[in-house]
């Protein structure tokens, strides 16, 4: 057997020219070769070539040759005006009928964070310490009871959080979650290869080096596990998307998912205005009509300067990670030619060496691939541009507090900063230097705030607002 299966791999390795994969093949146990055998079937090895031979292996994404512009945007929500009302009781009827279910991204480890677990597990609350997972539970079990819906979680691990993510929501009971409503699935990997050979390279004797497939691994993610079939069969025809590392996502927004319907998107994206023109986001712009995401790293710094005669600037439409899918458009993109294309990144990998011995190279020396969901827009019918109020909903973390911005410690100061907006326009005062942390289980927005708490009330010390607090 073991010989039938070394003769089976050995013509599969050198028709791709990849017979380095088995210099130590002799070397391990049988269960080990198996492994290693596994990850060899599991390789797309004419696809790897046809994303490998460009002679310059390490050339790296370039950004579309046509000139960008704006995006044509629905502008934030103008509170009162009857036509917001309207489009935002288009959203409320959807969530209350049940054609809504969540998509939540949560693959990326906190490294940068210097926290060694998936970046989900790090805990955000100001006060209550609260996980990235509970806060953005929270926010979903919210908005299931505002509108007595019971909104599915399809939440997307790596293999290297899934684990440590399906026991950590076990040992708290989903955070309230019911189990039924909950989808953990775990997307795909692509094999590292060298830079300059196109080989692919080993991370041990016995295993291949692998590197997640990117957020836009999502849709081959989905349609493998089960996922969209499960949507379908619930009756979910739209799919709200959002990233872990965000705690202020506002998850299911019934204004975005009323602009979403109303237009009928088949892919609607939120943006911010960014704050200035090298920050790090995606630039939402439109070229020949059709909307794109161009990568910060992808403008020249003239480009991304541009600014209009008011002085704002011409590209001002940035990425925050959320969308609204149709489930039908996401259905047609897996199997369509239009699909996700892979990008390829220029990233410093350790791997085996020949002589079987560790290598930390000093410089980058692999290309890994990997897709971005954003890739979509250009196929969506009716795409849409939807402006959010950073204030109220983007509080990235992703990096350590060491840095400028997006981190633990700017994220909770955004987070403090909405919910005292909310306190002074109920009438409520806060103590100099005392922070008060809302749970949106306890109160969802500031109208609702208002109902909750008693007029003049004084928070004197640190309060954390939980689903059982009263006041």
């Amino acid at each position: 057997m073991a010989d039938a299966l070394y003769t089976k791999l050995r013509e599969v390795v050198r028709n791709a020219g990849q017979d380095h994969l088995l210099a130590h093949w002799e070397t391990l146990a049988p269960t080990r070769q198996q492994h290693l055998a596994d990850q060899i079937f599991a390789i797309d090895f004419p696809l790897l070539t046809e994303l490998t031979r460009t002679p310059n292996a390490s050339q790296m994404r370039r950004p579309p040759a046509a000139h960008p512009s704006p995006p044509p945007a629905v502008p934030i929500e103008s509170a009162g005006v009857a036509d917001a009302q309207r489009t935002r009781a288009t959203g409320a009827t959807a969530l209350r009928s049940g054609q809504l279910g969540v998509i939540l991204v949560a693959g990326g480890q906190g490294s940068r964070l210097g926290f060694d677990h998936p970046k989900g597990m790090f805990p955000i609350g100001p006060v209550s310490n609260r996980p990235l997972f509970q806060v953005l539970i929270d926010y979903l079990l919210a908005i299931r009871g505002r509108y007595q819906a019971s909104i599915p979680l399809f939440l997307m691990t790596s293999p290297a959080t899934h684990d440590e993510t399906i026991d950590f929501l076990a040992s708290h009971q989903r955070f309230g979650l019911p189990s039924e409503d909950l989808y953990v699935f775990c997307q795909g990997t692509m094999p590292v290869v060298d830079a300059d050979s196109g080989r692919v390279l080993l991370d041990d004797r016995d295993s291949v080096c692998l590197s997640p497939d990117g957020h836009g691994g999502v849709l081959a993610a989905l349609k493998r596990e089960g996922c969209l079939a499960a949507a379908a069969d619930r009756g979910i025809d739209h799919l709200f998307y959002a990233q872990v590392d965000n705690p202020l996502a506002q998850i299911c927004d019934p204004w975005l998912i009323g602009c979403h319907l109303q237009a009928d998107s088949e892919m609607t994206t939120q943006v911010i205005r960014k704050r200035d023109p090298q920050e790090r986001v995606g630039n939402v712009v439109s070229i020949d009509e059709q909307l794109r995401i161009i990568e910060y790293s992808d403008l020249s710094p003239d480009e991304a300067g541009r600014r209009n005669p008011d002085g704002r600037l011409t590209l001002w439409a940035g990425n925050m990670g959320v969308h609204v899918f149709q489930r039908q458009f996401l259905e047609r993109m897996v199997t369509s030619d239009e699909g996700l294309a892979f990008h390829r990144a220029l990233k410093r990998t350790p791997f085996l060496g020949a002589d079987g011995q560790r290598v930390t190279p000093p410089l980058p020396n692999s290309i890994k691939f990997e897709r971005f969901i954003f890739d979509l827009l250009p196929a969506a019918r009716n795409a849409i541009v939807v402006e959010g109020d950073p204030v109220s909903c983007f509080a990235p973390v992703k990096n350590a507090d060491t840095a400028a911005t997006d981190t633990p410690t700017t994220a909770k100061r955004l987070m403090l900063d909405l919910y005292a907006t909310w306190l002074a326009a109920a009438g409520a005062t806060i103590a100099e230097g005392t922070r008060v942390e809302i749970n949106p289980r306890f109160a969802l927005d500031a109208g609702e705030l208002a109902t909750r708490i008693p007029a003049g009330h004084v928070f004197a010390a640190d309060s954390y607002l939980g689903p059982d607090q009263h006041l």
